[in-house]
């Protein structure tokens, strides 16, 4: 019973080492994720500044009411361009944070995983005889939670695809109506 404890602790020890270096490194990629963003936000910040600089002046620089009209219709285009790549831009920091952290995920249930059967089977060496249904139980339980977490893991892919795939949509729709607005 002595070196079943012993193993219990030792299996316990490393998985608690282990997920908090799985913390560690799901905080790193969040904060990486976090940075993108704020340093993607102040380059916009700057951008549409500049741009708000430089319409003010073709604003006041204008002559006569139809130079004032174009100088207005002018900057459309930019805005909804400048705002469509914004949008990318923070989708793809959005799906790289996410895709990250579902690949952090799957490995670490993995590795937990293992070390839980491995335990399991380690108890079984050394079980009374007749546990053997109760053995049979605990790797029935860990394979059913395996098939849940697998089912969610499956799930929030899915609905990251459609995520992505309705961004695709808008994008498209926006980028077809650009041409429309340039014409008038």
């Amino acid at each position: 019973m002595l070196a079943n404890q012993e193993q219990f602790t030792k299996v316990t020890k490393n998985s608690i080492d282990a997920q908090l270096k799985a913390m560690h490194e799901l905080a790193n990629q969040a904060l990486n994720s976090v940075t993108e963003l704020v340093e993607l936000n102040i380059a916009t910040a700057k951008q549409s500044l500049e741009q708000t600089s430089t319409a003010a002046a073709q604003l006041l620089a204008a002559k006569d009411a139809q130079e004032l009209i174009d100088a207005t219709s002018a900057q459309a285009q930019p805005g909804t361009e400048n705002a469509l790549s914004y949008a990318r831009h923070m989708a793809a920091i959005m799906s790289k944070a996410q895709a990250d952290f579902t690949s952090a995920t799957e490995t670490r249930i993995g590795q937990t995983t293992r070390q839980i059967n491995q335990l399991i089977d380690e108890m079984a060496k050394s079980a009374p005889a007749g546990s053997e249904n109760v053995i049979t139980l605990l790797k029935t339980g860990v394979a059913n939670t395996n098939a849940a977490i697998e089912q969610m893991v499956k799930g929030s892919k899915q609905a990251l695809a459609t995520m992505e795939s309705g961004f695709e949509e808008i994008t498209s729709q926006l980028s077809a109506a650009k041409p429309s607005r340039s014409k008038k």
